[in-house]
């Protein structure tokens, strides 16, 4: 058996939240275990400009945590900018939500879409209603501000909640730093706060990128993976990864000492099909899907509202991939279906689309057939030592 340890660096999802809120409190927590993806680099720096405009590149999470955090900057503006893809994606839903607490913030552009232009100013008003169907990254961007907001902030979630998870690690973090917060019947409430009482935060390692490795565990042979930093009562949405593994690819994890030792049942009996709902961690669905197209196995995947909005439009980008090597796909705007194909089609060049995720989540197929990553470098966006630790497994760059 051929053994492999990854040091994996901070959840970027953790670290985010942390460094808007330490931002937001006037630094009082040492952060320790950081993330080293592009992504918290992004919105280190932003948050330590000085500059007018801000430049946020393919980084989707800090577009949306910076509007909330700079809508609250009191006499300062903002010209809040990224990418050409950043530009198409849409943002007017959180913009609305900000101007209904009576934030100042305007389009530079095209209506609904970055740049913005924000104002900052004091906000008085303390109530918002937010369709509970939206990215959480815009019902987070409002629950990280809301401590600092002078009458603190209540949210009304109406219709069906999306991604549970993502909202409850960033109430969990609050709660962590002292910051009161409840959400109960579709409703949050977040308690103003004057200070956080000066800590230290040891962030856990991303749960996102481990998933990389459940897939090479997965479809590679006898392997004894220790990935480190990771817990069994973990905050992340995609700690789920390790149920999926091991309900439907029989990789088995063994939590030990704040460690996860990922090896394969060798008597594991492969289900003639899986249909799975990731609503909760739609972050691993291409991770998932390209596993179980490796392993031969049908898949529909529902609950993907919101991957069309992501640094690419991820179902389209799915099928187009996984089809290129043989696979046969249908999409529609929620759901995925990866069906059985009668052998790959190796030596493919995989388009990333200017997505990490595009990129990590195919690579591990080259443990069964040869195939090259266009636009490589893309995975620096959440985990910058990928291509190193790929070096472990024998997969070159």
């Amino acid at each position: 058996m051929r053994e492999i340890s990854i040091n994996l660096s901070g959840s970027k999802s953790i670290t985010n939240r942390l460094l808007v809120l330490n931002a937001l409190f006037g630094s009082p927590v040492t952060l320790k275990n950081l993330s080293k993806s592009q992504d918290s680099r992004l919105i280190e720096k932003a948050l330590s400009s000085t500059e007018e405009l801000i430049d946020i590149h393919h980084a989707g999470t800090a577009m949306r945590f910076l509007t909330a955090f700079y809508s609250i900057r009191e006499g300062k503006k903002t010209i809040l900018t990224g990418s050409g893809r950043m530009k198409e994606r849409p943002i007017e839903i959180l913009v609305n939500a900000l101007k209904e607490l009576g934030a100042d913030i305007s389009y530079t552009g095209n209506e609904g879409y970055p740049p913005l232009e924000i104002n900052g100013k004091r906000l008085t008003k303390n109530t918002v209603r937010l369709s509970a169907n939206v990215s959480s990254q815009y019902i987070t961007a409002l629950c990280l501000i809301g401590s600092r907001l002078e009458n603190g902030l209540t949210i009304r979630l109406e219709g069906k909640i999306t991604s549970f998870p993502y909202i409850n690690m960033t109430l969990q973090i609050l709660n962590n730093l002292g910051i009161s917060s409840s959400f109960e019947k579709n409703t949050i409430i977040i308690s103003p706060l004057q200070e956080i009482k000066p800590q230290e935060f040891i962030i856990e390692s991303d749960w996102s990128s481990a998933s990389y490795h459940y897939s090479l565990c997965a479809l590679g042979k006898d392997l004894k993976i220790t990935l480190k930093y990771l817990f069994e009562d973990s905050l992340q949405a995609d700690r789920k990864v390790a149920d999926i593994y091991q309900s439907y690819f029989g990789v088995h994890t063994l939590f030990k000492n704040g460690e996860v030792i990922l090896s394969r049942d060798k008597n594991f009996i492969y289900p003639d099909s899986i249909i799975l709902d990731m609503n909760d961690c739609p972050d691993i669905v291409q991770t998932v899907a390209v596993t179980a197209f490796g392993l031969h196995i049908p898949i529909k995947i529902t609950g993907l509202e919101t991957l069309r909005i992501k640094e690419t439009d991820r179902l389209q980008a799915l099928k187009s991939e996984i089809e290129k090597c043989g696979g046969k796909v249908e999409i529609t705007e929620s759901t995925l279906d990866v069906r059985p194909f009668e052998k790959f089609i190796s030596g493919q060049a995989i388009q990333t689309y200017n997505d990490h995720r595009m990129a990590m989540s195919f690579v591990p197929l080259q443990l069964l057939f040869p195939l090259k990553i266009e636009n490589p470098e893309v995975v620096e966006k959440s985990y910058t030592e990928f291509w190193e630790d790929m070096k472990l497994y024998g997969i070159k760059r």
